[in-house]
């Protein structure tokens, strides 16, 4: 992470607030692994990888840890929150229900150009896999799965879904960082909407629960490793 990173978001959102800017650049930082979990954040060293001052560093910090991204440690300031067990299993519990939910209500509600626009998502995810840019992945697995929840026609399902989304984003790009596991999501994509597209919503909730038990054994697995190193 350095200046270029801030510039990149300050071309990417020309009207962003100075605070705003150095908040979606360090968050990409710790979504993309270049600040790991356990690392300290130094004002003073982020304000100067940044060229910014240490005021739009500390107000980032505080947005970051109401992300549950940061936490605040006791006479050491801030450091990059620790990916727990408890953590995940708490939140892929949430989505397995709340996405369980969505894909029944897409299988009575979707419509053919909501089909289409998924079958596209699907086809730019392989695309995306390809590429092996993982922001570029992350986003692509993002826009598919937001493709489904907006189909649910439900806007307060769609802002839960949301926030379980805004918390997995580091889980998904450790996940993703996995060759086999991405060649393996785009089978189970494109098997998610055929499911939908035949209004199968037994055979929908089922591929949904396997992919996200599976997103879940697979973290797990890297976290216990992490443990023993």
């Amino acid at each position: 992470m350095a200046k270029d990173d801030l510039t990149s978001i300050m071309t990417e959102y020309p009207y962003m607030p100075l605070r705003d800017v150095v908040f979606h650049t360090l968050r990409r930082a710790i979504m993309q692994g270049d600040l790991k979990p356990g690392e300290r954040l130094m004002e003073i060293k982020l304000a100067n990888r940044l060229g910014v001052s240490r005021t739009p560093i500390r107000e980032a910090t505080r947005m970051l840890e109401l992300e549950g991204l940061v936490t605040m440690v006791p006479r050491k300031g801030a450091q990059v929150a620790e990916i727990t067990e408890k953590d995940l299993k708490d939140v892929l519990e949430v989505r397995i229900g709340l996405e369980e939910l969505a894909v029944k209500f897409v299988c009575q509600r979707i419509d053919d150009r909501q089909l289409r626009e998924l079958q596209e998502a699907s086809r730019k995810f392989a695309e995306a896999v390809q590429s092996e840019d993982l922001t570029k992945l992350a986003e692509a697995d993002v826009n598919f799965h937001d493709l489904i929840y907006k189909a649910t026609g439900n806007e307060r399902l769609v802002q839960l879904l949301n926030n379980i989304r805004e918390q997995m984003y580091r889980y998904r790009v450790e996940y993703l960082k996995d060759e086999e596991v991405r060649s393996s999501l785009v089978e189970e994509h494109n098997r998610l909407w055929k499911a939908l597209k035949e209004r199968d919503a037994e055979q929908a909730a089922r591929i949904t629960q396997e992919h996200i038990e599976r997103q879940q054994a697979y973290i797990m697995e890297n976290i216990m490793m992490l443990r023993s190193n």
